[in-house]
């Protein structure tokens, strides 16, 4: 069985998501038999390479509020990340991720998309470090098992997996996906947002039960009856009953 994860590293639902996520899996008595994949999807595919900001003030002006308005969003997401035992800061910086999900597919060709992830995920919202900055993008990604000259010329090559980063993006459009974190399991069912672990384990255990019939179709209402999750989308995140 195989589930398909789009998201995008400065997406925080995303972050917290992947954790409960895992923690649904760790909990599928089939997880075994699960290989997990994971998708480009940028939130802010426009953001210029180079123009960074600080997310509070990103936020702000994408909202419209006030920095106290702001503090307020983070503080919510940042109490959702600690209950999945996440730490999470709201001094990062915000920017374009393009380079990030090319990596990202180089890691996947070397067997370590899923640990690179991880790492820029805590980089980002754990540690505040400014991805942006090649030289921290590259040091994390060496230090997730890359070889640092192939990490050196995916940098130096702006086309350089970035066909594979845009035909995913088109893919997540033709499925139906507007926010991220979007989940597809087996092509048959898809789920839409940082769903609780439960949630998780359920649609596991239904598809597996299911093998090969024809499920739900996934599409733009999520394929599930789950219900919309905690997701963020071009024009921000969001958490259910907000």
């Amino acid at each position: 069985m195989r589930v398909e994860i789009w998201s995008d590293i400065a997406c925080p639902w995303c972050y917290i998501g992947k954790a409960r996520f895992e923690a649904g899996l760790a909990g599928f008595a089939h997880r075994a038999d699960v290989e997990v994949v994971h998708r480009s999807f940028e939130l802010d595919p426009k953001a210029p390479a180079g123009g960074d900001l600080p997310v509070l003030d990103m936020l702000a002006e994408k909202y419209g509020v006030s920095r106290a308005q702001a503090e307020e969003m983070e503080a919510r997401v940042a109490g959702a990340a600690a209950a999945e035992g996440l730490d999470y800061r709201s001094d990062r910086i915000h920017g374009n991720t393009f380079d990030l999900h090319r990596l990202l597919h180089l890691g996947r060709a070397h067997g370590v998309e899923d640990a690179l992830l991880d790492a820029f995920y805590r980089a980002n919202f754990a540690e505040a470090r400014a991805l942006g900055d090649p030289a921290v993008r590259s040091g994390i990604a060496v230090g997730a098992g890359l070889p640092a000259d192939e990490v050196a010329r995916v940098l130096a090559d702006p086309e350089a997996y970035a066909p594979e980063v845009r035909a995913e993006e088109r893919e997540a459009a033709e499925l139906g996906a507007t926010g991220v974190p979007f989940f597809v399991i087996d092509r048959r069912y898809g789920i839409s947002g940082g769903q609780p672990a439960e949630v998780f384990r359920q649609a596991l255990e239904r598809a597996y039960a299911e093998g090969g019939g024809p499920g739900r179709p996934v599409g733009a209402d999520g394929g599930t009856d789950a219900g919309a999750g905690a997701v963020c989308g071009e024009d921000g995140c969001a958490v259910p009953g907000e």
